[in-house]
């Protein structure tokens, strides 16, 4: 809670959602850019691979939140203050967006510069409820890590980065699982076709509700180890 450090924990989630957004939407461009030589497992592990790296570098600084939904939730939830929030979710919009004008400047726009879109044939209604669910399993596996104050150690960088290559591997090919509205605003800003971002970032957050919900029914009232994962515990 010092805010003296307050500036190091928003360096380090616009850092951070820099490095997922530059992996996650760049294995599509990289991908198209090669001429498939990275195939959709690569794609859909990688930033799962990252996320982990992410928690295990500065989750004690920031929490390693990452995503505004899971901002959000971890507010909701009551292991985050609501007056930090907007600053998290600024500092995650700019590194997203640099990601994305990072890949933009270095390959032009091949894969719709990463993009995540609905499926082919699945259209906006299968892919909306699709995020809502991969969405709701993450934010509860990211909830239910860090209640034991794990979402800064081993255990929660596993659960993390294993549940986002999970949950790629089966469902990337109906809604891109993105589970994180920067991920997907962020390419679609720079490429200029919002016409399905609304998708990407309202069910992100639905799920997110839905999650911190779940955790309540679990769980009950918040821990001092979920508030310590939350906001890092940087003195």
């Amino acid at each position: 809670m010092e805010s003296a450090h307050e500036w190091r924990r928003l360096f380090a989630e616009t850092w951070g959602t820099f490095l997922l957004v530059v992996v996650a939407a760049g294995a599509g461009v990289v991908g198209a850019q090669s001429g498939g030589a990275i195939s959709l497992g690569m794609k859909v592990v990688a930033p799962g691979l990252m996320v982990m790296a992410i928690i295990y570098f500065m989750g004690a600084v920031s929490g390693a939140h990452l995503n505004p939904a899971v901002t959000l939730a971890f507010a909701a939830r009551r292991n985050f203050p609501w007056s930090r929030a907007p600053g998290y979710i600024i500092a995650q919009i700019v590194g997203g967006i640099a990601a994305a004008s990072f890949l933009r400047a270095m390959f032009g726009t091949p894969g719709l510069l990463g993009a995540t879109t609905p499926g082919a044939g699945a259209g906006d209604f299968k892919a909306l409820a699709m995020e809502v669910l991969l969405t709701t399993g993450l934010v509860s596996t990211i909830l239910g890590t860090a209640s034991g104050a794990r979402n800064i150690g081993s255990n929660g960088a596993l659960a993390v980065g294993g549940y986002i290559a999970l949950a790629g591997l089966w469902a990337a090919p109906i809604s891109g699982a993105s589970m994180n509205p920067v991920r997907s605003f962020a390419p679609d800003l720079i490429r200029g076709d919002l016409s399905t971002t609304w998708i990407y970032v309202v069910d992100p957050v639905l799920g997110g509700m839905i999650a911190v919900g779940f955790e309540w029914i679990l769980k009950g009232r918040p821990t001092a180890a979920g508030a310590l994962a939350a906001r890092g515990d940087l003195k």
